[in-house]
C-alpha cells in the first residue's frame, strides 16, 4: 500500500530558475520561496536545453532543497522536446522531484498523455508510481475553456496556473505590460480568467496559482497584482526576482490577527458541540456567533497558517458557568 501525496503543499511563492544557468540553480536553493520550478521552458534557449536537462538532474539529486516543492517545467506537447524533458529529468532524478510542470495545457488529453509517461518511467525505474505530481499551465483560450476537464484529467494533477503572458497575446489583448490592465479597459480585465481557473481547481480539491509579473524591480506592482489574486483566494503565485519572494510569502498567508482568530473559532468550536460544551450547534465566541459555516471558514485560513510555520499568539480559554 502507498502513502498517500499530500498534494495540497505550500506554494505561496513559486520561483522560476532557468535551467541552463548554474549560478541561479545555486541561488535558488537559499531563498525562501515554498516552490522552485527549474525551467525547460522559456528561460531556456533552444540549443541549451539538451544540456539543461543534464543540469536540472545534478543540481536536484546534489543540491538541498529543504523545506522546497520541487519542480521542473518542460516544453509543451507541440514541441519536438517535451517527451525528451521527461524522460532524462524523471529516470535522472525522479526521487528527488516533487512535480512536473506542464505549459500550454489546451486539453485533458495531454495531461493524460503525461501521467502515462511517468506511469511508464516510474515502473521501469522502479520508484513509486504515482508520487510525482502535474501542474497544469492555462495560457490560452482553449486551455480555458477546457480548464475543468484539465482539472480532473489526471489524480496527479496538484495545480492550475495562469500563464498571463502567452494567454494575453492569445486573445489579442491590449497590453504590452504581463499582467498589467490594458489601456481603456475600467475594471479588471483578468478577473474572468482567474475566477473560472480558481473555480476548476477548487471543485477539484487542487491549488489555483498566478502566473508571473515581468517587472522584476517593480515590487509595488508585484503587491497589487498578487493582492488581486490572492484576495480571490488563489494559494500563490510566480516569482521570477528574489525580492518577490518576502511580498508573495507574506501577501498569500493571512495575518497573525486572522490566524490567531480562525484557530480560536476552531478551538471555540470544538468544545460548544462537545458534552461539556453542551453540544450546542452554534454559540458565542466574544460578539461573534459561531456555527459549522464558520468552522469551515476558519478550517481554510488555519490551514494556511499552519503551512506557512505561523505561530499562534493566543488560547481559546473555557469560559466559567
Amino acid at each position: 500500500m502507498t502513502t498517500p501525496v499530500n498534494r495540497l503543499r505550500p506554494r505561496r511563492s513559486c520561483l522560476a530558475v532557468p535551467g541552463s544557468n548554474p549560478r541561479f540553480l545555486e541561488k535558488a536553493q537559499g531563498l525562501p520561496a515554498d516552490q522552485v520550478f527549474l525551467d525547460l521552458e522559456d528561460a531556456c534557449a533552444p540549443l541549451a536545453k539538451p544540456e539543461a536537462r543534464h543540469t536540472i538532474v545534478k543540481f536536484l539529486n546534489e543540491g538541498d532543497w529543504t523545506g522546497k516543492t520541487r519542480v521542473v517545467r518542460v516544453n509543451d506537447w507541440t514541441t519536438e522536446w517535451t517527451y525528451r524533458d521527461v524522460v532524462t529529468v524523471v529516470e535522472g532524478a525522479g526521487p528527488n522531484l516533487d512535480c512536473i510542470m506542464l505549459p500550454k495545457v489546451q486539453d485533458a488529453q495531454q495531461i493524460v498523455a503525461l501521467d502515462l509517461l511517468l506511469t511508464q518511467i516510474e515502473k521501469t525505474m522502479g520508484f513509486e508510481v504515482g508520487r510525482i505530481g502535474i501542474e497544469a499551465q492555462i495560457e490560452n483560450a482553449q486551455g480555458l475553456n477546457n480548464v475543468n476537464e484539465i482539472a480532473q484529467a489526471s489524480p496527479r494533477v496538484e495545480t492550475i496556473i495562469f500563464g498571463p503572458a502567452d494567454f494575453m497575446a492569445s486573445i489579442n489583448m491590449k497590453s504590452l505590460v504581463v499582467g498589467e490592465q490594458p489601456p481603456g479597459y475600467p475594471a479588471d480585465a483578468y478577473h474572468y480568467i482567474l475566477m473560472k481557473i480558481l473555480m476548476a481547481a477548487r471543485a477539484n480539491n487542487l491549488q489555483a496559482i498566478d502566473g508571473p509579473y515581468l517587472q522584476i524591480r517593480n515590487v509595488d506592482g508585484y503587491r497589487e497584482v498578487a493582492q488581486r489574486a490572492a484576495a480571490l483566494g488563489f494559494d500563490g503565485k510566480w516569482v521570477l526576482h528574489p525580492g518577490q519572494v518576502e511580498a508573495s510569502n507574506e501577501i498569500f498567508s493571512p495575518s497573525q490577527e486572522d490566524y490567531d482568530h480562525a484557530e480560536l473559532i476552531l478551538d471555540a468550536y470544538d468544545y460548544y458541540t462537545s458534552e461539556a460544551g453542551g453540544k450546542k450547534g452554534s454559540a458565542m465566541l466574544g460578539d461573534e456567533m459561531i456555527d459549522e459555516a464558520s468552522r469551515k471558514m476558519a478550517l481554510v485560513i488555519a490551514g494556511k497558517g499552519r503551512a506557512a510555520g505561523m505561530q499562534r499568539t493566543s488560547t481559546f480559554e473555557i469560559p466559567e458557568a
